[in-house]
């Protein structure tokens, strides 16, 4: 197969995907290395394709999504519950990161947007793979998230509001104000 009809297909193929797709699953599908498919996706960027590596694969974040950072701080126990409303509303926690005093900003890509995918995650943690990142800041921690629209991100932040997982100030005049 040629090489730019091969890069074609790969687009088409994480486009069309509703969870990443693992550059050992493209290896296997068009008979090549996975060193072959790393080169691949390396042409489609250059070629201002926006193709994401998660730790679960190769995610395409289109320029037609909104997106958003938010601040939110809740216990372990509501990991599975914060990143769930995020997903049910149509949207993908794109990252983690914290901002730390000594360290400076330490991010982890994340492409979550499926319930099957917050489980394995948060079993993950669970299984003692690793803690969670916003552990280092007693709990505060920031999402990229991104949707189709702005009604979409709008609505996941106000149901993170009345789960009271946004972590927001109040200024002088007694109003909540959200800390991006």
């Amino acid at each position: 197969m040629d090489g730019e009809v091969r890069r074609q297909k790969i687009l088409k193929e994480i486009q069309g995907s509703e969870s990443p797709v693992s550059g050992t699953q493209l290896a296997r599908n068009f008979e090549v290395s996975r060193q072959v498919i790393v080169q691949d996706i390396a042409v489609l960027r250059a070629a201002g394709n926006e193709i994401v590596s998660t730790c679960r694969g190769y995610i395409c974040q289109g320029s037609h999504r909104a997106s958003r950072v938010i601040r939110v701080k809740h216990t372990d126990d509501e990991i599975m519950e914060e990143l769930n409303t995020i997903v049910d509303f149509g949207g993908t926690a794109e990252d983690v990161f914290i901002s730390h005093n000594v360290y400076g900003t330490l991010r982890a890509e994340l492409g979550i947007r499926t319930r099957k995918q917050v489980m394995d995650f948060v079993e993950d943690i669970k299984a003692g793979q690793s803690s969670p990142l916003k552990n280092i800041t007693s709990g505060s921690h920031f999402h990229t998230i991104s949707a189709e629209s702005e009604e979409i991100l709008d609505a996941i932040e106000e149901e993170l509001r009345k789960k009271h997982f946004l972590d927001e100030q109040e200024t002088v005049d007694g109003k909540k104000e959200k800390v991006v």
